[in-house]
This record gives C-alpha cells, sequence and structure tokens, in this order.
C-alpha cells in the first residue's frame, strides 16, 4: 500500500519549499495582467502575459531573477494567497488552501507537465506580451477563460 502524497497530508505549512513550489501546475494564468474595478473590486483577466512568461511553455523565463526584472511580480506566499482574490478556481495552491484534491492534469498526479496544456487550462498560445503595449490599452484584452477554466473537472 502506497503513502498518500505529501499534498493529500500536509498543510501547505508545513510543506518544504520544494513541496510549494511543485504545487505550481505551469498554466500562467497568475502571470497575466489584471485590472481591478476601484469601485466594485471585481478582477478582470487579460490576456496579456507579463513580459517574463514564455507564451508556449507558461513558465518564466527568469524565475530566480523575476523580481528584480519586474518589481511588482508576486511572490505567492500562505498569507499572500489567502488574501489575493484573483487566483483562478484551477490553482494547486487555492485548491489544497480550500481542502480540495488536485485536478487529474495537475503534473503532480499525471506525472507529465505537458498535461496541463493537453487539458486546455492553462494560458498556453492564448496571450500576448506585454511589451510595447501601452497599459490603457489593457482593456481591449480582457477575457473571461482563466476564471472559467476549472468548470469542467474531467
Amino acid at each position: 500500500m502506497q503513502d498518500d502524497p505529501f499534498w493529500k497530508t500536509k498543510t501547505l505549512a508545513e510543506m518544504s519549499n520544494e513541496e510549494w513550489e511543485s504545487l505550481c501546475d505551469g498554466c500562467g494564468l497568475c502571470c497575466l495582467n489584471k485590472l481591478e474595478d476601484w469601485e466594485t473590486g471585481e478582477i478582470a483577466f487579460t490576456s496579456v502575459a507579463c513580459k517574463l512568461l514564455d507564451g508556449d511553455t507558461c513558465r518564466c523565463k527568469d524565475y530566480e531573477n523575476r523580481q528584480e526584472t519586474v518589481p511588482d511580480c508576486i511572490q505567492l506566499t500562505l498569507k499572500g494567497l489567502r488574501e489575493i482574490q484573483w487566483l483562478p478556481p484551477t490553482c494547486g495552491y487555492r485548491l489544497i488552501d480550500e481542502g480540495r484534491d488536485l485536478y487529474w492534469w495537475h503534473p503532480l498526479v499525471s506525472g507529465d507537465p505537458r498535461t496541463v496544456h493537453e487539458a486546455g487550462v492553462s494560458a498556453k498560445g492564448r496571450t500576448i506580451s506585454e511589451e510595447g503595449l501601452d497599459v490603457e490599452d489593457l482593456e481591449d484584452y480582457v477575457v473571461d477563460w482563466p476564471m472559467r477554466l476549472g468548470e469542467n473537472r474531467g
């Protein structure tokens, strides 16, 4: 009989840094630019990605130094996780924190980092880079698919 995987037996606070980092499914959705309505607090995703996001792999091009290159890049922490309202419903950190299990396509479950893309729940092929784009034009790129991706668990 196999032991349960760490994400089923540990809380987020109990995880090692390596375990914490492995909860990222590589979808790239957190790297999309978002707009917040100042009156309602509602968050809108755009298809405009951080300049460091590789649109084909959905991985950061310079993860180790990302906060030097992009000072407003958010380092996800346990405290931050509970304060950030825009994490998509498919986010592994969010799922585990809410006491739910990872989806079948999560690399920790499937054993393959490509399944997040094959399942159609990543930003792969759906984004443009923010480089050269005027921030005033972000409204032209609002999309709703990041918040709908978890509707079909498969």
